[in-house]
Order: structure tokens, then C-alpha cells, then sequence
């Protein structure tokens, strides 16, 4: 390997680690969410619906991520 590539790839990676050692522990996150005063409940009537339509047709439902609503608190 010729001199001038090898300095180029000893170059590149000093870029790189100096880039990954700047980062800071405040840009790294994500700014917390703000409480709207609501809260997420599955969507019963939804689930429901579904699984009376797929039992018609034979077909069994298994939710991976079932549906879900926002509530406020009050209701």
C-alpha cells in the first residue's frame, strides 16, 4: 500500500473517532414527551369487531400490536 493511501485511511479514521467523541449526552437524547393528560387504552370495540368478522370466516386472529385509542383522563 503506497504511503499516500495509507495516510489517507489513518486520516479518515481519526475524522471519524474525533466525530463519535464530540457527541454530547444532551444531543444524543430525545427531548421528553409532554404530558397531554390522555392515556392509551387497547380499542375494544375495534378488537372486537375483528375477531367476530375473522371467527365467521374461519380465520384465527392473533394481535402482535392491537389497536389502540387515547383517552382523556376524565372519561
Amino acid at each position: 500500500m503506497s504511503r499516500s493511501a495509507c495516510f489517507c485511511i489513518v486520516l479518515a479514521l481519526a475524522a471519524i473517532s474525533a466525530g463519535c467523541a464530540t457527541t454530547s449526552e444532551s444531543t444524543a437524547r430525545a427531548a421528553p414527551a409532554r404530558w397531554s393528560g390522555q392515556t392509551i387504552v387497547q380499542d375494544h370495540a375495534y378488537i372486537q369487531q375483528v375477531e367476530t368478522i375473522a371467527r365467521r370466516r374461519g380465520i384465527d386472529v392473533t394481535w402482535v400490536h392491537p389497536p389502540v385509542k387515547r383517552r382523556s383522563r376524565d372519561d
